[in-house]
């Protein structure tokens, strides 16, 4: 198998990119260096080429999908995920990853197109073809018995044992951490308070943050710290031969390489002219498909707009509701504390467990964190508010009732006073 160029591309526009040349094992054949990709060019041809976007700017989640979805699973994610973001899904770009044998979720990165556009318009203009475009989150090492987390100036990425990386500003360090530790409620007695944690940072960013990791050791079950002499791309290429079985390549739809499409269409123009009137047949079908897809659009804007009024009490002008919406939880987080949004967001993750509860709704108010679950059963949401009780918070499941094969209802937590 022929090498690989690693180039990991800026934070900022006009910034300089680092990159370096590995082999199929992932060991270094050609050290770090940086420069523009102008000088990263020379070293594409023979090679495979695999493009590292910055952490800070993809954002990793899972989505419920069903799981025979195929090739429609492009257009259902955008609007399986549209309540979450807080920018127009036209200006998104979702890329689908693989669904792990034992996961009922489907691992999905989202990018604003306009960066996408950016980064391959800067990779052509160097005259770089590349094969896979990753978050380089996703090359953060995965440990099962461990969680895993990178410090670099002014970002942390975390990835718990079996879980997604997070990336987050590293003034948010000590919540990074938290989001690492094992729920409470699957420790037994006898068992210290989390798993251990392997930290790879610089020495400049250890020198800086040294105090906040030690004062969380105690939480941990050891904290392993390994210094990066020269940032983390040495660390990236030991990862980059595993990384096409489960990172995600942001490379699809229509941002998929041109030559891929252009051999599929070699591969089957000779049945072209037979799939013509299987295509015709299903022109009908389509377009139904398009007007239900339509509908689904309102629908979801009205649940947008009835989300927005329970979320933001008193306001009753729903323009421009996403962004509203964005700044409100902004200053939540700012203003956030132990009983704060962040810290019920955290204790509802670790209460739901693998209870199979899916979160339809939420809004946060004065405190309060009210949620609609769907679950298996009415035992599920039970659960989960004796486990919300038991990790010091008030819970109270207000409403329930059977819809169709699962089991919605309302729960809301606030800190005990």
């Amino acid at each position: 198998m022929a090498d690989t160029l690693l180039i990991r591309l800026p934070q900022q526009s006009g910034a300089l990119a680092s990159w370096l040349v590995a082999d199929s094992g992932g060991r270094i054949v050609m050290p770090l260096q940086r420069g523009s990709l102008l000088q990263a060019a020379g070293l594409a041809a023979s090679r495979r080429v695999c493009v590292l976007a910055p952490a800070s700017d993809v954002v990793l989640t899972e989505v419920d999908v069903p799981p025979k979805s195929g090739a429609k699973i492009q257009q259902i994610v955008p609007y399986a995920l549209e309540e979450q973001l807080a920018e127009d899904i036209e200006l998104t770009h979702f890329a689908v990853g693989r669904r792990g044998p034992d996961s009922l979720r489907t691992p999905v990165a989202i990018v604003r197109r306009a960066l996408m556009s950016e980064w391959l318009e800067s990779l052509r203009h160097a005259g770089i073809t590349t094969d896979v475009l990753y978050p380089e989150s996703e090359l953060v090492p995965a440990n099962p018995g461990q969680a895993v987390a990178l410090l670099e100036e002014d970002s942390v990425i975390v990835r718990p044992p079996g879980a997604l990386p997070v990336t987050l500003p590293s003034e948010a360090l000590a919540e990074a951490l938290e989001l690492t530790r094992p729920a409470e409620g699957v420790l037994t007695a006898g068992e210290r308070t989390g798993s251990g944690l392997v930290l790879y940072t610089g020495a400049a960013e250890w020198q800086r943050y040294a105090r906040q990791v030690e004062a969380v050791r105690d939480r941990f079950d050891g904290i392993k710290v390994q210094l990066l002499t020269d940032g983390p791309l040495a660390l990236y290429a030991q990862q980059a031969p595993r990384a096409a079985s489960h990172a995600i390549n942001l490379l699809q739809g229509p941002y998929a390489p041109a030559h891929a499409g252009a051999s599929g269409w070699r591969a089957w123009r000779t049945a072209a002219a037979l799939l013509v009137g299987l295509i015709a047949l299903h022109a009908l079908g389509s377009t139904a498909e398009l007007l239900m897809l339509k509908r689904a659009e309102h629908r979801l804007d009205a649940s947008i707009e009835d989300t927005f009024r329970q979320a933001m009490p008193g306001e009753h002008n729903a323009i421009h509701a996403r962004e509203r919406m964005q700044q409100r939880l902004l200053a939540v987080r700012e203003g956030g504390s132990g009983s704060g949004l962040l810290a019920a967001l955290a204790a509802l993750a670790q209460a739901r467990g693998p209870s199979g509860a899916v979160v339809q709704a939420l809004s946060f108010h004065d405190g309060a964190l009210d949620m609609k679950l769907s679950a298996p059963n009415a035992d599920a949401l039970d659960r989960i508010s004796q486990s919300l009780q038991a990790s010091g918070w008030q819970a109270q499941l207000t409403s329930g009732n059977t819809v169709g094969n699962a089991y919605e209802g309302r729960i809301q937590i606030k800190p005990r006073a």
